[in-house]
């Protein structure tokens, strides 16, 4: 059986210290999972379970990109986050145990069309035009958990320019990653290679052309991602 035309490139992350790399599947995001974030964003973090939607695998792009200010927009957000990167799959897995599952972690941006987000919401219509463009989805090279173990706590931060813009800690995170895991695996069976992205701290805001954002997460490493001038 032959294709009708070349299939697409799969896309990859490469893993610290190693030649290998990991294949994408696909890319889940956890909304409002730092009571702060939630907060200005105009919602109660105490009143809802974790709430998952989706980046195609493709929109992945790699520290020390350029990537062009994405169409139809005017107000470009950033959102840094602690990715998790499954190595093993499975449905309906205990929190227990979902750390076996884990392959590894990385540094991850979420780029946000924010004005398509908010008039998704007022219209109660899908994010997706908001939240799953082309290079939405800048990610670091990815650190084994053999190497790191599991980050419970820690410091995430996000830079523009060298400033500040957010500040926190993985111990903040109102669903830590084996209930998120749990959790999100009662509604799919989760595969290796698939990623989540599970939420940022407060002190999300718009980026312009020329911008640099750098990201840290303490014991996972960073992420450097530059919005092309214009």
């Amino acid at each position: 059986m032959t294709h009708v035309f070349p299939p697409a490139a799969e896309p990859t992350l490469p893993v610290v210290g190693s030649e290998e790399t990991v294949p994408i599947h696909r890319i889940y995001c956890v909304g409002r999972n730092y009571a702060a974030h939630a907060r200005e964003m105009g919602s109660d973090p105490d009143r809802e379970p974790p709430f998952f939607f989706m980046k195609p695998a493709d929109a992945i792009v790699p520290s020390g990109a350029s990537i062009p200010y994405p169409p139809r927009t005017a107000n470009l957000h950033y959102e840094i986050e602690l990715v998790v990167v499954i190595g093993k799959g499975g449905r309906d897995i205990p929190a227990e145990s979902a750390l076996d599952h884990v392959y590894g972690y990385a540094v991850g941006i979420d780029l946000t069309r924010r004005d398509l987000q908010n008039e998704a919401k007022k219209t109660a219509r899908p994010w997706d035009m908001g939240k799953g463009f082309d290079q939405s989805a800048p990610c670091s090279a990815v650190q084994p958990a053999s190497k790191i173990g599991h980050p419970a706590d820690g410091a995430i931060w996000l830079k523009v320019n060298g400033e500040t813009k957010q500040s926190g800690d993985l111990a903040q995170q109102i669903w830590t990653v084996p209930e998120t895991i749990a959790y999100l695996s009662g509604f799919v069976t989760l595969a290796p290679g698939d990623l989540i992205l599970t939420g940022t701290p407060e002190g999300v805001g718009a980026v312009v052309p020329g911008d640099r954002m750098e990201g840290h997460v303490d014991g996972v490493g960073d992420l450097v991602v530059t919005i092309e001038k214009a």
